[in-house]
């Protein structure tokens, strides 16, 4: 069993059946979020993950991503989790569309808390049946429940 998260975000970092179109719009949508989490400009957020991702897909693989950057003037990581309505085209490693995001946003200077969380989520979403748990949840409760580990049944 995937050990809870709730120690990166609350509950207000969950977006759930979020509706969006291409990966850009999912982007924006939980850099949105995520700005409005930590009191910044959604359009620097949006920057920063659009930087990140010109070196690279963070969509890693089994229908899952992880975009992510730094962030001048925040004072900790914000964290927002999404289930997609409907899977993506993120030009993913694997090549399989996208249907569940972490955006991890961390302060400009932080090197090893940002990377210990990047690996911590990394890890969680490795886990094919947790992931499925995740999917599985047919509301933003449940879904969150998972996430940090507060529903241990496997009929999530």
């Amino acid at each position: 069993m995937i050990d809870g998260l709730g120690d990166l975000f609350g509950s207000t970092g969950v977006v759930f059946a979020l509706a969006a179109l291409d990966k850009r719009g999912v982007l924006e949508a939980l850099a949105a979020r995520a700005a409005a989490l930590a009191g910044r400009d959604p359009g620097a957020v949006v920057d920063v993950i659009l930087r990140r991702e010109a070196l690279g897909s963070t969509g890693f693989g089994a229908g899952t991503a992880i975009p992510h950057g730094r962030l001048a003037g925040l004072d900790r990581i914000v964290v927002v989790a999404a289930k997609l309505a409907a899977p993506v085209d993120y030009a993913a490693l694997d090549g399989l569309p996208v249907d569940l995001v972490v955006l991890m946003m961390a302060p400009e200077g932080d090197g090893a808390g940002h990377l210990k969380a990047l690996a911590r989520v990394s890890r969680a979403l490795r886990d094919a049946a947790w992931c499925g748990q995740l999917r599985a949840a047919g509301s933003a409760d449940v879904f969150y429940e998972t996430l940090v580990g507060t529903r241990r049944s496997a009929a999530a």
